[in-house]
């Protein structure tokens, strides 16, 4: 079951709208092809409504209303109505697993609460829903309340409960434990299905989840990318990837292709910034920065392990810094469909080196001007300047740009209106090449990176992924200026088209 949009909006500072929850509803259910989707919490408010209201409307025309799951509450029936006045067949009731939350939260015995439960499920019974049942706090019940635990799974297991969801809601065990509880409770009641929902405190979200399912567990509760409350959920891409690889007993219909689309798409939506280093989606888990590791692959695939890129519609990469040797460089190289002799090789490799010693961040788009530097050479040159600018922006009037650049030695001069700024710019630009028979690449992604606690003289570093015709380019800008930065990355593009 996946949960992003009910634990995973739990994010601080992350809430989708109604639109966002449906596309993500639809890619979850019909591309990634996850089984059950959580989609929100009952009563919390009228948005929240009208997303799930979308999201069931749509569920149904598709046949996939069962697949939908809403959490909901032991509140005397309102959370039951709210769930039929939004469409949804399925509640995840939350109740108390852990008897210090009963005695301090509720301030109940166990009969009351196991009264008013069973009170609540009847009463959705009659109405047509499905019921599962979550235990808040399972695994500090399980550690010292076992007997309360047992008592209510005992009285559980006696009505009408599709499954049973067992949370480790602060993120507390460790495997062993995963594996000692699951199992434990497996073999007590043979007949029930139990889901594990954990939590990523430790980062042991992934690893307790494979203990789950190998100790029995039927279910697991994931979020793309991890979202969630505190340090987050159990992430789907990673839990996926190694329950595909190492419990061969379990077949999952996840498609791992669509792993990293999908992540990067609530990325996208959430502002949840997906850290580089992250297993299966991150920018950079299927880059190589070691010189002896991009040797090594081209030797029978040395440094390769099962997580091949292909598997989630990626590609291996080699990334330029101090640790790059030869191997590494000439892969870049080649991807660019440059040669070098074994000397002049030596040459810019050692320049990447004191690049990287300078803490520069260098790319394969780098590559060129690197060469063209370390071997003085005017092969590669910057053959378009931009030679002056002036840019203005003035309330209740469109910002416009005049601009001047030099390609070749031939000097073009243009005036625009934009969108702002930067798109003034750009249309000027794409004049003057237009003029010239020529189009410009495509911008697809503009990201701005600012120093954390910077001033407002902070250098500011502009980030852009263009595409030009069946190449990617990514060029940076940096500058304390934004815009600034953004034509100083719009300029190397220029000369490296």
């Amino acid at each position: 079951m996946d949960t992003t949009l009910r634990d995973g909006e739990q994010t601080s500072g992350v809430s989708f709208s109604a639109s966002e929850k449906l596309t993500i509803a639809q890619l979850l259910l019909t591309e990634l092809k996850v089984d059950r989707i959580e989609i929100a919490s009952a009563r919390v408010s009228d948005g929240e409504f009208q997303a799930v209201k979308k999201i069931t409307e749509w569920a149904a025309q598709q046949g996939l209303l069962d697949k939908v799951e809403v959490l909901t509450f032991v509140d005397g029936g309102t959370s039951v109505q709210w769930m039929i006045d939004a469409g949804a067949k399925v509640m995840n009731l939350l109740t108390k697993g852990s008897l210090n939350h009963l005695q301090h939260q509720l301030k109940k015995t166990p009969a009351q609460h196991f009264a008013e439960i069973a009170e609540t499920i009847s009463l959705a019974i009659s109405k047509g829903l499905d019921v599962n049942v979550y235990l808040e706090d399972w695994s500090n019940g399980m550690r010292n309340s076992k007997d309360y635990v047992l008592e209510y799974l005992d009285f559980l297991s006696q009505l009408p409960v599709k499954r049973i969801l067992l949370p480790d809601t602060l993120g507390v065990l460790i495997p062993s434990e995963v594996a000692e509880f699951i199992s434990d409770l497996v073999q007590r009641y043979p007949g029930v299905h139990f889901d594990f929902h954990a939590h990523n405190d430790y980062d042991l979200g992934t690893a307790n989840a494979l203990e789950a399912v190998r100790n029995g567990a039927h279910g697991l509760h994931l979020t793309v990318n991890g979202m969630g409350e505190r340090a987050g959920n159990a992430p789907l891409a990673s839990v996926v990837a190694v329950l595909n690889d190492y419990q061969s007993d379990v077949q999952i219909s996840v498609c791992e292709k669509s792993l990293y689309g999908v992540s990067k798409l609530v990325e996208t939506f959430s502002g949840f910034r997906i850290p580089a280093n992250k297993p299966v989606v991150g920018e950079n888990v299927f880059t190589q920065t070691a010189g002896i590791h991009a040797d090594g692959d081209k030797k029978n695939n040395l440094y390769h392990n099962d997580l091949m890129p292909e598997r989630f519609g990626r590609e291996r990469k080699y990334a330029l810094g101090k640790t790059s040797g030869k191997a590494n460089i000439a892969n870049n190289l080649a991807q660019l469909g440059i040669q070098l002799s074994d000397s002049d090789l030596k040459k810019v490799t050692q320049r990447i080196i004191e690049l990287g010693d300078r803490k520069e961040v260098v790319t394969q788009n780098d590559l060129p001007y690197i060469i063209s530097d370390v071997l003085d050479s005017n092969a590669i040159e910057e053959r378009v300047q931009v030679l002056n600018y002036v840019l203005t922006h003035s309330k209740d009037l469109r910002p416009s740009v005049t601009l001047k650049i030099s390609v070749d030695g031939d000097v073009f001069e243009e005036h625009a209106q934009g969108d702002g700024q930067y798109d003034a710019f750009m249309k000027a630009l794409s004049i003057i090449f237009k003029k010239n028979g020529q189009d410009l690449p495509v911008l697809k992604d503009y990201a701005v990176r600012i120093p954390p606690g910077g001033d407002s003289d902070a250098l500011c570093e502009t980030i852009i992924t263009w595409a030009a015709g069946e190449r990617e380019l990514i060029t940076r800008g940096l500058d304390s200026d934004q815009t600034v930065s953004a034509i100083k990355a719009t300029q190397k593009m220029l000369n490296l088209i």
